[in-house]
């Protein structure tokens, strides 16, 4: 397996991820959380730009094990090499890791979305008011 960091395309934070949905008609918003996490935590709302996030899970809730047919049900759904790939998780590592392994599948134009939806803990221990998605005001919605 080649090295990911060769082809990696980087971080961007949530707000450039949805400057990036906007512009470009390419760009796909991947969202790499589990099932449980999408239907009681939320999903980016791309409705008003007239795109869908896509729902792909890096690690099968409640075995939290791999998914090893990622890249095979992430394609299925229709993403080209040359498509803009933005991942997103709960706080960006789950997401940094498929974002790594799409790019060295040849998926160059992958990124992660640091802080994912619901960015670090806070004082509190608490996720979803300090950076992220939810947290930079983007629109989501709730299962």
């Amino acid at each position: 397996m080649s090295n990911a960091a060769d082809t990696y395309a980087g971080d961007i934070t949530p707000a450039q991820a949805w400057e990036r949905l906007t512009r470009d008609p390419g760009a796909r918003l991947i969202d790499v959380r589990t099932q449980a996490e999408w239907m009681y935590v939320g999903v980016p709302d791309l409705s008003q730009l007239e795109k869908q996030p896509l729902l792909v899970q890096w690690q099968v809730f409640p075995s939290m094990a791999r998914n090893e047919s990622f890249a095979q049900q992430l394609e299925a759904q229709g993403i080209g090499r040359d498509d803009t790939l933005l991942f997103l998780c709960r706080s960006g590592v789950r997401s940094l890791a498929a974002a790594e392994l799409m790019a060295s599948l040849g998926f160059t134009h992958s990124y992660n979305i640091s802080d994912g939806f619901e960015g670090a803990l806070d004082g509190a221990r608490h996720r979803g008011g300090k950076g992220g998605w939810k947290a930079s005001g983007l629109p989501w919605v709730q299962g």
